[in-house]
């Protein structure tokens, strides 16, 4: 095995060009956002950080999810795990390391503020989403949270859906914090019934709910609570945002 040089590594270009001009080489200096930037301040580090934050992942899986291209997942893996976020899971694939899920209040933070104030900001148009996936909106759903409303409460949804991308979820929202996971709910309050492209819109916000019960485009059975009581509609949530800084 080759021994490693004992010399310290060049100055590059961009370093040399800084302390000639009397700036100070980044590298040199303590910040702590442009630090950790360094390790995660990539495109799609932080995409895989919260994809893997719902559990192991294999590649495909991961590529399927994230539309990433091998190349580049192949890359930013192998980043995430020199850097130690991520390590071979037990049964293969990726999982996040202590570390790694550590990272949770950063990935969450960020999904909070496009959802209340990055959608408007950017002016985007939601309705150009339409590789939209019910498991995209409902793994999402503990970032949509309305914190107020769900601060007390303690009621489960059921979520069947029929068509592409379809299947059953349940959501549970407990004292302020909310679990989704695949499959029936041991007990719902609450049920909807919807195709998936329907019940996407609805998520969205591009449609209104209540018409659409009413047009018997999705059924809701059970108690009178509604799930846009206790989260944001993606399309509404920068205004309801500003709606509620007006009144404090």
């Amino acid at each position: 095995m080759a021994k490693k040089s004992s010399k310290p590594e060049p100055a590059s270009i961009s370093d040399l060009s800084s302390r000639r001009a009397g700036v100070p080489s980044p590298r040199g200096i303590y910040d702590p956002v442009a630090r950790s930037l360094d390790a995660i301040g990539d495109r799609w580090s932080l995409v895989l950080v919260r994809q893997l934050l719902l559990g192991p992942k294999g590649f495909q899986e991961l590529r399927q999810r994230t539309g990433i291209a091998p190349r580049v997942l192949s890359s930013r893996l192998r980043d995430l795990t020199e850097h130690g976020f991520v390590a071979p899971g037990e049964e293969g694939g990726y999982e996040l390391t202590e570390i790694g899920r550590s990272l949770e209040p950063i990935v969450a933070s960020i999904a909070r503020w496009f959802t209340t104030r990055g959608v408007d900001a950017l002016k985007l148009d939601i309705s150009r989403f339409t590789e939209t996936s019910p498991q995209s909106i409902l793994e999402s759903l503990p970032f949509l949270l309305k914190e107020d409303a769900a601060r007390d409460a303690d009621i489960t949804f059921e979520i069947r859906l029929t068509g592409d991308g379809g299947g059953v979820w349940s959501v549970h929202i407990h004292h302020g914090a909310c679990h989704v996971r695949p499959g029936f709910a041991d007990r719902a309050e609450v049920r909807y019934t919807a195709e998936a492209k329907v019940w996407c819109a609805m998520a969205l916000g591009l449609a209104d709910a209540r018409d659409l019960v009413k047009r018997g485009l999705v059924t809701k059975d059970g108690a009178p609570a509604a799930m846009d009581h206790f989260f944001h509609q993606i399309s509404r949530a920068a205004r309801d945002a500003a709606e509620d800084a007006d009144s404090e």
